[in-house]
């Protein structure tokens, strides 16, 4: 297992300190606030742990209230709303120092079968044809000036646990207007290990719910020529939902499909689905941005 999925291992292992209440911890980090992805996943983890091993989380729904500080942990308390025949339902608010910083509900069910179709996975090149982004984005910082090359700095981690392959590669240094569409593959930096010969299927929810918030919102500013980079460019997460389908693995190659079908108040709607290599569409997210741009 690598040092960086390692590390995302920890943070998602949450320290249960009282009945329903968790606490949580973010990795050292040049960004000043916590990355959405993370409290969004830490939050999955805390509901997962008051809830029967027979059920298995379907959806979940959050607000982004306040930014995070990374220097301080995370609380989250667990609201156990409902426990039915087939759904188990939980609410989760995350707060630092008194204040709620996240809010999500989300749904749990025992197995069923039933109706069944999906659409079909998009046709591009494999992962093994396409460079690693974080050795693209090395490369392109040295084209960059210091100031570029700080901001950026700061809006990633020196250890990244999920490696992210993009079909076709953004231009971040010169962006230009583009159909708001994006294809990656993405994974895990590692393996993540079974437990008695089974996957542990509530930890590859809480992965793959992490990586779920990157490149997503990036979408919505596709025909807009802006990065998220930009100086001028004020980006947060307002709200995040995703939905599994099916059974996956998130340290084997997933595809992650984008789509942009709106922009408007300073606010972009992105879609995401993610299919395995065989074609099975396993999840599906939606998020709205915030992408508030400023005059100087």
């Amino acid at each position: 297992m690598t040092e960086a999925l390692t590390q995302l291992l920890n943070t998602l292992d949450l320290e249960k300190i009282d009945t329903n209440i968790y606490r949580g911890q973010t990795p050292e980090t040049r960004n000043k606030r916590v990355f959405g992805g993370q409290v969004f996943a830490q939050a999955m983890r805390a509901a997962q742990g008051t809830v029967s091993d027979d059920r298995m989380i379907h959806s979940q729904h959050a607000y982004f209230l306040r930014p995070g500080d990374p220097s301080v942990p995370i609380l989250f308390e667990v609201d156990g709303i409902r426990d039915g025949k087939s759904f188990t339902t939980r609410r989760v608010v995350a707060s630092q120092r008194g204040k709620a910083i996240f809010n999500t509900e989300l749904s749990f069910q025992i197995r069923e079968s039933g109706l069944s179709h999906q659409v079909q996975m998009p046709d591009c090149v494999g992962p093994e044809e396409l460079e690693d982004d974080g050795i693209r984005w090395a490369k392109l910082r040295e084209s960059m000036d210091a100031e570029s090359q700080n901001r950026s700095s700061a809006n990633r981690r020196s250890l990244r646990p999920i490696e992210i392959r993009s079909v076709n590669p953004l231009d971040l240094v010169n962006p230009t207007a583009r159909d708001p569409e994006q294809l990656i593959w993405l994974k895990a930096n590692g393996t993540v290990e079974d437990i008695n010969g089974q996957p542990n299927r509530p930890l590859h929810h809480a992965i793959l719910a992490y990586a779920s918030d990157f490149n997503l919102m990036g979408t919505a500013l596709l025909p807009h020529a802006v990065n998220l980079i930009s100086p001028k460019l004020q980006p947060a997460s307002l709200d995040h939902c995703i939905w599994f389908h099916d059974d996956f693995r998130a340290d084997e190659w997933l595809l992650y499909a984008m789509d942009s079908p709106r922009s408007s108040h300073a606010r972009g709607l992105s879609r995401g689905s993610f299919f395995t290599r065989d074609g099975r569409l396993v999840a599906s997210t939606i998020q709205e941005g915030l992408m508030r741009l400023h005059k100087d």
